[in-house]
């Protein structure tokens, strides 16, 4: 049976010019980030590596795509690698086996995404594809990626702890990550952390009215 869901297919920028072991790394990264996705939706989002520094997963929760982009960079970011993931995330029908393995899932969500990837230019690493053409949500992606492009990995760390749908206080945040709680409101700040905030908002709410 096919549910609307989203899925998010990747590939990490430069790879080939990183040694095999720094690539194996920020997969590690990856899965690890998608364990906490799952916990967000209550459910496994099944990430499935391929192509050796392709990755790909799926949301059954849709409206987590843009806050899952950003988590995810900002996981890869904190890891200090040096490595950075382009995102194309396709919102629409799909199924998944019933082993949970993405390499035996079907449908346009699938489809979508991974046509996203491939029209992903060199300046653009998040693309938002459904069934709309030229969708306005488009361009909630677009920003949400200038904003979050440069940053270092304090405030990428600092992000990856204030993304979740229900995010800890800065209090709360300050001291799992060893800091004060005004280095932390400054990191997030320098971020940009309410501008995309109120990105996500509006993209949870223009995806749920369109549902």
């Amino acid at each position: 049976m096919s549910n609307n869901i989203a899925v998010l297919t990747g590939d990490l920028i430069g790879s080939t010019r990183k040694p095999p072991t720094t690539v194996d790394a920020a997969m590690s990264v990856l899965a690890k980030a998608s364990d906490t996705l799952s916990e967000w939706q209550e459910a496994s989002v099944h990430f499935t590596r391929a192509r050796g520094d392709g990755w790909q997963l799926a949301l059954t929760s849709p409206v987590l795509g843009l806050r899952s982009c950003l988590f995810l960079r900002a996981s890869l970011r904190a890891a200090n690698l040096d490595l950075n993931t382009r995102i194309s995330v396709g919102v629409g029908l799909g199924s998944l086996s019933t082993s949970g393995d993405l390499n035996g899932a079907s449908g346009d969500a699938f489809v979508l995404s991974g046509h996203g990837l491939d029209r992903l230019t060199k300046k653009q690493s998040f693309s938002f594809n459904n069934s709309e053409e030229n969708s306005p949500l488009q361009a909630i992606f677009i920003l949400a990626d200038a904003l979050s492009d440069g940053w270092t990995v304090a405030q990428a760390a600092s992000m990856a702890g204030a993304l979740s749908p229900h995010a800890p206080t800065q209090s709360e945040l300050a001291k799992t990550l060893g800091h004060s709680r005004q280095a932390i409101q400054k990191s997030l700040s320098s971020a940009q952390f309410e501008a995309l905030r109120q990105a996500i908002d509006v993209y949870e709410a223009g995806l749920t009215t369109s549902a």
